[in-house]
């Protein structure tokens, strides 16, 4: 029983001192609506309920963003998300780079690491049904283009 106490007792603490540590998202970058990524209707409600929230300016920080150790990961994964990818300001990318975020749609869908399994499991709706995967996979594949 004193020994259960001692782990309830520092896992406790743990988490206590974990609250002060933080992992700070850059703050957004300036974007106007016309930075925006455009794209058909369909393709923008998919992106929106299952991208926005770690690839836009656009974050809906859940309830449990702001307590550690979930905080950690989540702006980590908020952080990383943007810097690979941010539809706030897409069209402000090099026609480079955009190929490289189309190419790289089309392989994330193939190999299915997006959203990713832990985002799924407290956002049920952005779980990508397979006519949703076809309607990404086809609109990002009709805009690369071959050298």
């Amino acid at each position: 029983m004193k020994t259960l106490l001692h782990i309830v007792g520092w896992t406790l603490g743990t988490v206590l001192v974990l609250q002060f540590v933080q992992i700070k998202i850059p703050p957004a970058p300036k974007a106007t609506k016309a930075d925006e990524i455009k794209a058909p209707k369909e393709v923008m409600a998919i992106l929106k309920t299952s991208c926005y929230d770690c690839h836009s300016n656009e974050t809906k920080m859940p309830w449990y963003g702001n307590i550690s150790p979930m905080s950690i990961a989540v702006h980590s994964n908020i952080k990383n998300g943007r810097a690979w990818l941010n539809f706030s300001i897409f069209n402000k990318y090099d026609e480079k780079k955009k190929q490289k975020i189309y190419e790289g749609i089309v392989q994330t869908l193939k190999i299915k690491t997006m959203p990713p399994p832990e985002y799924l499991l407290f956002h049920k709706n952005a779980r990508l049904t397979k006519e949703q995967e076809k309607i990404l996979h086809d609109w990002a594949q009709s805009l690369i283009k071959e050298d």
